[in-house]
């Protein structure tokens, strides 16, 4: 069974930066494709970016493209979201998700998404 385990956040002044990490373990097909989504209180998930499963596809919301960047690391099972230039509308609990294919896109609703990390708070605040 395929698990993720999320790590980086914290609070960060507007301005700052953090690096999240995506931990993957246990799966035992070829490399997930893996997505950064986010929930702020009283709203809906959103997608934020997400990545092949060979590194060489990205996709970046409009929302956070120019200072968010996503990677991975297969050799470490790991996807990190290095987000720059942060800003409170981006407070919220980031999560990881992975599905069992090369590529998925970011507009694919949360549900399509069959594997979730716990989350990991993120607050942008003075």
């Amino acid at each position: 069974q395929l698990q993720l385990v999320e790590s980086g956040g914290g609070l960060v002044q507007p301005g700052g930066s953090l690096r999240l990490s995506c931990a993957a373990s246990g799966f035992t097909f070829s490399y997930p494709a893996i997505g950064w989504f986010r929930q702020a209180p009283g709203r809906e998930r959103e997608g934020v970016s997400c990545i092949s499963s060979t590194g060489d596809t990205t996709m970046t919301a409009d929302s956070v493209k120019g200072r968010f960047i996503i990677s991975r690391d297969n050799a470490k099972n790991t996807v990190y979201l290095q987000m720059n230039n942060l800003k409170p509308e981006d407070t919220a609990i980031y999560y990881c998700a992975a599905v069992a294919r090369s590529f998925q896109p970011l507009q694919v609703p949360p549900s399509e998404w069959h594997y979730w990390g716990q989350g990991t708070q993120v607050t942008v605040s003075s």
